[in-house]
C-alpha cells in the first residue's frame, strides 16, 4: 500500500512539474497585438486554427492525471485504518501535582523596622508564573 501511495505521489509530482513547464510555454490570450486592438480570430477559444495544438492538448491531459492522482491518494488517506480519535483523543491525561501548601508569614516579621538592622530579611513576593497554585485549572 505505501508503495502505491509513493508512486502516486511521484506521479502527481511529475505531472504538476510538467504542467507547470507547458504552461509556460503556452503563448497567453494577449500575446498577438491584435488581440490588444480587438482582432476577432485572436478572441475565439482556440485562436485562428480552430483546433488545440500540441501543447494545449497535453496540458490537458496532465491536468486530467494530475487531478486522479489527487482523488486516488484522497481515497487511500481516506481508507487507511487509524488507532482512533486524533491526536489529543491519544494524548495521556495527566494531572498536575497539587502544590505545597506555603506556611502563613508571620505579620510582624514583614513590617519594617527602622534601623538598618532588622532582625529577619523581609520575604520576596512571588510572581504568578513561579507559583503553579495559582495557575486555575479547567
Amino acid at each position: 500500500m505505501n508503495v502505491m501511495l509513493n508512486i502516486l505521489v511521484g506521479v502527481q509530482m511529475l505531472a504538476a512539474i510538467a504542467m507547470v513547464g507547458l504552461i509556460l510555454l503556452q503563448h497567453g490570450k494577449g500575446a498577438d497585438m491584435g488581440a490588444a486592438f480587438g482582432s476577432g480570430s485572436a478572441g475565439s477559444l482556440f485562436g485562428a486554427s480552430g483546433s488545440a495544438n500540441f501543447l494545449s492538448r497535453t496540458t490537458a491531459v496532465l491536468a486530467a492525471v494530475f487531478f486522479a492522482c489527487t482523488l486516488l491518494l484522497a481515497y487511500f488517506s481516506h481508507a487507511r485504518p487509524t488507532s482512533g480519535g486524533s491526536l489529543l483523543d491519544r494524548a495521556p491525561v495527566t494531572a498536575p501535582a497539587p502544590a505545597p501548601a506555603a506556611p502563613a508569614p508571620d505579620s510582624a516579621s514583614q513590617i519594617p523596622s527602622g534601623g538598618a538592622a532588622s532582625s529577619a530579611p523581609a520575604t520576596p513576593a512571588t510572581s504568578p508564573a513561579q507559583n503553579p497554585a495559582q495557575i486555575p485549572s479547567k
